[in-house]
């Protein structure tokens, strides 16, 4: 078990390892060497420039927190900075389940709006501002889906889907 940091500003990195419990030389041994004690220390107090993907993706698995993957696709990533949806924090299954049903009832409406603007072949000023919208409410699905892949991904690793 490894000693908390007396650091304050942790990043999620050394926040994550902590609430596992694990050292840095647990998490070497654990990636096989592949990160190595002093490679995770620089990679927890920021002294690393880039942190590398394999590493994010090492250490979530390690650490079953599929949240490690989202922060680095929506922070260090530049496509996923644009195209990659911040998920804040991961809730329970009923709450999941009411924000696709709401995003969905919300893409319903605006299938009905698709319709009308197509029907003529010609957008117009007035219709843009509709097809604004309509991706707003595509980014609130995405985001509903992806909050929601994490919680099945982190409940499957915990084995609390049965």
């Amino acid at each position: 078990m490894g000693k908390k940091s007396p650091k304050l500003n942790k990043n999620i990195y050394l926040r994550t390892r902590e609430d596992k419990g694990m050292s840095r030389l647990e998490v070497e041994n654990e990636t096989n060497g592949l990160i190595t004690s002093a490679r995770l220390e620089k990679i927890e107090n920021d002294t690393i420039k880039t942190v590398d993907p394999g590493d994010v993706l090492r250490l979530s698995k390690i650490y079953e927190t599929p949240e490690l993957l989202n922060y680095y696709c929506t922070q260090a990533c530049p496509i996923g900075r644009e195209y990659v949806p911040v998920v804040e924090s991961i809730h329970d299954l009923p709450q999941h389940t009411l924000q696709i049903l709401s995003s969905l009832n919300s893409l319903n409406r605006d299938k009905e709006r698709m319709i009308d603007i197509s029907s003529d072949g010609v957008i117009s000023e007035e219709e843009k501002n509709d097809f604004e919208l309509i991706k707003v409410h595509l980014d609130e699905m995405n985001l509903a889906i992806e909050a929601f892949r994490l919680w099945v991904e982190k409940m499957t690793k915990h084995s609390k889907l049965d």
